[in-house]
């Protein structure tokens, strides 16, 4: 017990002090992170967006499918995006296997059922009528989207962080695809998983005490724009 206090006040004296390794691997998380939830929100929101304003065949069996990737396992895909970037695979000319573009890409798909899926539930809370007094002044369907979209943009923030927290909290697709790299692709969570196994408690929690931090705020900010 001792031992575990004493990791814990040299975790936070880690912390405190500003530890140049600590704050570079924190920055490179939320970079890393960050980058996947914008990147991704151009494409998702909009997607999501489409998909609830058409009815097509084959629309039930396709959010029933976003709604079942949403606990999709970080390891199968890391394994998926290993194989596209690969030397070998389609995508191997681009040559972003173990670095941080090539972990932005994965967390992007990782995160993209998330984005899509809680796109599609908030904008069908938002009343017909928005829609119908749009299309009666003559706005495009761009126009429209924009429209919904903002009826329920505290929703659609609370999906973006709730996108921000499943990437940030991954470990699957970072090291499988980022290598674990120190001073180039280690993050938070690769970084915990590895000073533990080598004896480097003090690190390790000051990693995790930063992890639960960010964590704890980006709840916080969902339960805010959710009215709790």
């Amino acid at each position: 017990m001792e031992e575990i206090w004493s990791g814990l006040l040299q975790a936070f004296e880690l912390i405190i002090t500003l530890d140049p390794e600590v704050v570079g691997i924190t920055a490179r998380s939320l970079y890393i992170s960050l980058a996947s939830v914008f990147l991704s929100s151009l494409i998702d929101i909009p997607l999501g967006a489409m998909i609830e304003s058409r009815e097509f065949w084959g629309k039930r069996g396709i959010i029933s499918l976003i709604h079942t990737l949403y606990s999709l396992p970080t390891v199968t895909v890391g394994l998926l995006v290993y194989l596209i970037l690969s030397r070998n695979g389609p995508l191997g000319s681009l040559e972003i296997l173990y670095t941080p573009a090539g972990m932005i890409l994965g967390q992007m798909i990782l995160i993209t059922p998330i984005m899509i899926g809680l796109t599609i539930s908030a904008l069908g809370e938002v009343s017909p009528q928005v829609k119908d007094t749009a299309k009666s002044l003559g706005a495009s369907e761009l126009q429209i989207m924009i429209t919904t979209i903002n009826e329920v943009r505290s929703a659609m923030l609370a999906a973006v962080l709730l996108g921000f927290g499943r990437a940030l909290s991954e470990v699957g697709v970072a090291m499988m695809i980022g290598g674990n790299i120190r001073g180039y692709t280690r993050v938070l969570t690769t970084a915990i998983s590895l000073e533990t196994s080598m004896g480097n408690l003090e690190l390790s929690m000051a990693l995790g005490i930063i992890l639960l931090s960010i964590s704890l705020l980006v709840n916080l900010a969902m339960n805010r724009l959710q009215g709790r």
